[in-house]
């Protein structure tokens, strides 16, 4: 049974080195024949059975674990991208943090997207779906990375274009 799992833990290794550090599939062969030298061993030890159906849940997290840190190998950050996040906040407008409520009026037509004028500033917005003519007025409901979501306001009033 030791020798089983010694395989197994051997092969599970080799698939997130294969992952971490790509060999072109040297690592990959070695990987698959550990594990089913692994298997083989338990099925002459009598434990095949638990030994097969442990193989299958756990191959899967090795190479789910192999691409959680991918990114951070040698290889992955030359590979992967930093670029902006909306953690970050580089992402976003600064000031849009502020319109959550603030009331404006629609200066292009919203098809759900378009333009409307919130204060002095002109900022592009979304609806949540309908579309949204010029001259009604709105009401930011929310700001969710860079999407200024608005809505018709309660009033629905629509003001006459100059």
């Amino acid at each position: 049974m030791t020798l089983a799992v010694l395989l197994l833990g051997l092969g599970l290794a080799l698939i997130v080195a294969e992952i971490l550090f790509p060999s072109f599939g040297v690592l990959s062969v070695l990987a698959t024949l550990a594990v089913a030298a692994a298997i083989v061993v338990a099925f002459r030890e009598g434990v095949g059975g638990e030994f097969l159906a442990a193989t299958a849940i756990l191959v899967p997290v090795a190479i789910l674990l192999g691409f959680k840190f991918f990114p951070k190998s040698p290889i992955g950050r030359h590979m992967v991208a930093g670029g902006l996040s909306f953690e970050g906040r580089a992402a976003t407008d600064e000031r849009d943090l502020g319109l959550v409520g603030s009331v404006g009026v629609v200066e292009a037509a919203l098809r759900p997207s378009g333009i409307a004028r919130i204060g002095e500033r002109r900022v592009d917005v979304v609806s949540r779906g309908e579309r949204i003519d010029p001259g009604v007025d709105i009401v930011v409901l929310a700001v969710e990375g860079n999407r200024v979501v608005v809505a018709r306001t309660d009033t629905g009033s629509e003001r006459k274009r100059s």
